[in-house]
């Protein structure tokens, strides 16, 4: 009897210090890192959350660069974090999903048990564009030059088991075509190449390539996008030629370590969703060429799940090494 009464008390001491800890947190700071370099959409969409949620959130977000390994190492840094909820991480398809499935000796992780998804804040739309001097200049071309020419084309990529690489990958098995892969080390230098036409294919976040497509620099061929992107009204999505599976954008969210306490899920989760009320917020990101999701800590972690089981299978259908 004395030792169930000494487990009741235990249990009614933690339950205690759970809510407590629900009712003070944070009391200081919360350092949220961004595992890629300053500027790049995934920096730019955490400080823009970061600059308006003190109010929400009770104390400082606080944008920490922790870049390398294609976000593997700001990725491992979250992951093998206390689970206090004061240090964070910014989420990405890269992060969770491409990387850990084409690199799992970088990527050290486990995208699905060794996090604690919180909320996916925003999604980019990728564009699979062409050099001007490439033979087609719309889908249906496209896809007939690239059956016509087997191996013939490359195309860029953000770096083997990077987005670029593996929805590139995902497009050749879904529309059984072949294509070269040209890793890059980032965005910025495969971008380069392909406007000045040293690679003739190229998939790409959208708001980096769209002044060069705006300048005819680049010819834009689909999107992968929910609804068609504003300004490139005649470029279809992905969906509507028919390669649903391929239509995922990139998204960026925020999580922390497994084994986060549930009211600081719930904490942060809703302090995320009000700043994302702010229409100055919502205009921010959508200028990034973004759209605002926002959704549920549960609704964030089946996105993980499904993208990390997608490209797990792209990696195997498609042979994919590690180059």
């Amino acid at each position: 009897m004395k030792r169930t009464n000494r487990f009741a008390a235990l249990a009614a001491t933690l339950l205690a210090a759970g809510l407590a800890h629900a009712d003070s947190y944070p009391t200081r700071p919360v350092k949220l890192v961004v595992p890629f370099a300053p500027g790049g959409t995934t920096d730019i969409v955490a400080r823009i959350v970061a600059a308006k949620i003190t109010p929400f959130l009770g104390q400082p977000l606080v944008v920490e660069n922790h870049a390398g390994a294609g976000g593997a190492i700001g990725a491992m840094e979250t992951a093998r974090a206390t689970p206090d909820g004061y240090s964070l991480g910014m989420a990405t398809v890269s992060t969770v999903a491409t990387n850990p499935a084409m690199l799992p000796s970088t990527a050290k992780y486990d995208p699905v048990k060794d996090f604690t998804p919180i909320v996916n804040v925003a999604a980019t739309p990728n564009v699979i564009e062409v050099h001007p001097t490439f033979p087609a200049h719309d889908y249906k071309g496209f896809i007939a030059e690239l059956k016509a020419h087997p191996e013939k084309y490359s195309y860029g990529s953000t770096g083997t088991g990077s987005i670029t690489h593996m929805q590139m990958e995902l497009f050749k098995a879904q529309t059984g075509t072949s294509m070269i892969h040209i890793p890059y080390k980032g965005a910025g230098p495969a971008l380069n190449d392909a406007v000045g036409g040293q690679i003739p294919i190229l998939l790409d976040n959208m708001p980096s390539s769209f002044p060069f497509i705006k300048q005819g620099r680049l010819i834009p061929i689909v999107v992968a996008s929910e609804k068609r992107v504003p300004g490139l009204e005649n470029v279809p999505t992905l969906a509507e030629v028919g390669l649903p599976q391929v239509n995922r954008m990139a998204f960026y969210g925020i999580y922390g370590p497994k084994g986060l306490p549930p009211e600081v899920v719930a904490k942060v989760n809703a302090a995320v969703k009000e700043v994302l009320k702010d229409p100055e917020v919502r205009k921010r990101i959508e200028e990034t060429g973004s759209v605002v999701l926002g959704n549920s800590p549960q609704e964030f972690a089946a996105q993980i799940r499904n993208e990390f089981e997608v490209y797990k299978n792209v990696v195997k259908t498609q042979n994919l090494k590690p180059e």
